[in-house]
Order: C-alpha cells, then sequence, then structure tokens
C-alpha cells in the first residue's frame, strides 16, 4: 500500500503557503466580498489562496487532478487533490477567527474517491490537524512536532458532548424535532460550526457533531482526519466518507445513536 506521505508533506507546504496569504488578508479593511450565485460570500482572500494552491500543485503535481470550491474542477485521472481555500468564510469576513483552509487527496478506488491525505489548518487560530491513510492522525505545528489525535471513549449520550454548525439547516430538512430531541438526551451542546467540530472530535474533546449539507470540499480533509483518530465518519445516511452532502462524526460508540436521532423523524 502507499504510504502517501511525500503527499502528505506537500500537502503541508501548501497549507504553509495558503496561510501567509490568508493571515495577510485577515481582517483588512480594504478586504474585497462577493456573493457567488449560490448567496453565499467569497473574499479575494479565498480566490487568490486556492489560486496559489493550485499553482504549486500543477508545478508539484502535474498528473494530478484538482477540485476546488471557487474554480471547480481540473484536470483526470485516479488522483484528485481536493480544496477548499478558506472554510468558514462568513467567520473570515467578519475578523472571527474560525475559519481554515483544507487540503486533501483522493485516490480512485472502490466506491469511487476516498480521501487518502488529508491536512487542515487554522492559522489564526495557531493549530493543525493531518492525516495520511494508514499512518494515524495528529496535531502540531509540523510534521515533527506533533501529538497523536485519538477520539474519546464516551459511550453514553447522557455523557456526550454534540456540536452542530445552526439549526435553519435541520429545520429546512425536517429533521430539527430529532436533532431537538438529540440535544436533550446528551450532556452538553455546542455550536462551534464549520471545521472545528470535527477536529474536536478527533482531538477527543467532542464526542460527535453533524451538519445537514455539506459539499466534498468541506468534507475530503476532516473525514479521513476523524478517520484515522478512530472515529467513525460519514454521510446522514451512514454511507461511509464525505460524498453525501451531509456529514455525521463521532468516536464510533455513538454513532448509531447520533443517526439515529437525527433521520427519527424524517
Amino acid at each position: 500500500m502507499p504510504d502517501y506521505l511525500d503527499d502528505l508533506r506537500l500537502a503541508h507546504v501548501l497549507a504553509d503557503a495558503a496561510d501567509a496569504a490568508t493571515t495577510d488578508r485577515f481582517k483588512a479593511l480594504d478586504l474585497k466580498v462577493e456573493t457567488k450565485p449560490d448567496m453565499t460570500p467569497v473574499s479575494e482572500a479565498d480566490k487568490a489562496a486556492e489560486e496559489l494552491i493550485r499553482g504549486q500543485l500543477q508545478r508539484a503535481r502535474p498528473r494530478d487532478a484538482i477540485l476546488g470550491e471557487e474554480y471547480g474542477v481540473e484536470g483526470t485521472g485516479p488522483r484528485r487533490w481536493v480544496i477548499d481555500p478558506i472554510d468558514g468564510t462568513k467567520n473570515y469576513v467578519r475578523g472571527v477567527p474560525v475559519w481554515a483552509t483544507l487540503i486533501s487527496l483522493m485516490e480512485a478506488g472502490e466506491g469511487g474517491f476516498q480521501p487518502v491525505v488529508g491536512v487542515v489548518s487554522a492559522p489564526a487560530l495557531g493549530r493543525r490537524w493531518w492525516a495520511a491513510k494508514g499512518h494515524g492522525a495528529f496535531t502540531g505545528r509540523s510534521l515533527t512536532k506533533a501529538s497523536r489525535l485519538k477520539v474519546s471513549r464516551v459511550n453514553k449520550l447522557a455523557d456526550a458532548s454534540f456540536a452542530y454548525s445552526s439549526l435553519s439547516g435541520w429545520e429546512a430538512q425536517g429533521r430539527l424535532d430529532g436533532f431537538l430531541d438529540l440535544t436533550r438526551e446528551v450532556w452538553r451542546t455546542r455550536a462551534y460550526g464549520d471545521f472545528w467540530p470535527y477536529m474536536m472530535v478527533a482531538e477527543g474533546a467532542v464526542d460527535m457533531c453533524a451538519e445537514p449539507e455539506l459539499s466534498l470540499w468541506d468534507m475530503a480533509a476532516p473525514s479521513i482526519i476523524v478517520a484515522e483518530a478512530g472515529g467513525t465518519f460519514t454521510g446522514l445516511d451512514a454511507r461511509p466518507g464525505p460524498h453525501s452532502g451531509d456529514a455525521a462524526a463521532s468516536n464510533g460508540l455513538l454513532h448509531d445513536e447520533l443517526l439515529g436521532y437525527l433521520n427519527q423523524r424524517y
């Protein structure tokens, strides 16, 4: 089996470049922000970071395809880099430090493309998380200064911490009643949002999280980090991996109950 460590090292180099670009424009008074057709914001920093990553990938991995949130798919083949230049753009443009660059390498296999490398870098928080298939998940300042990630062992909802992004998506899908029933059963709920709850599941700080509407670039990197930390990452339909258009992540021990509540009245 390929070890993917060269690809992981490259992903860190890409994240370093993106961090420098996004941090430089964070809280800039002249930051340009536009509205995309789906009514979500995109800043000049989103576009610049993706262009930077694409340029480096085209030089370092010219045979690999690239899928990015801002510029779509380029190239074909059995390997595809998936990029979200700024996950949490609404936070970014308002000066909230909870945003990150998400970089994943996906490889063709059974059931379609599957993540084999993932890096989530949140420079305003001073945090980075990463994983490579078969090598575990880690957090730290660099590859050489890192600690291994491991999900929690909490096995009762009454002791569990549950994270989510917002209520609106659950209501739009008719899942709000089940969602609220779950919040009444757990020990603690917090709306951290975006990439962060998945990283906290991988760290063991949060026991489970879920979102009702996502894109592949939101999920590719977090999914392998959660899985390599010993957790479970599926869609709300229980399909493993980042392909369902929504997500549920947990320490594995609580996953069936998590999905049960979110689907109980759907």
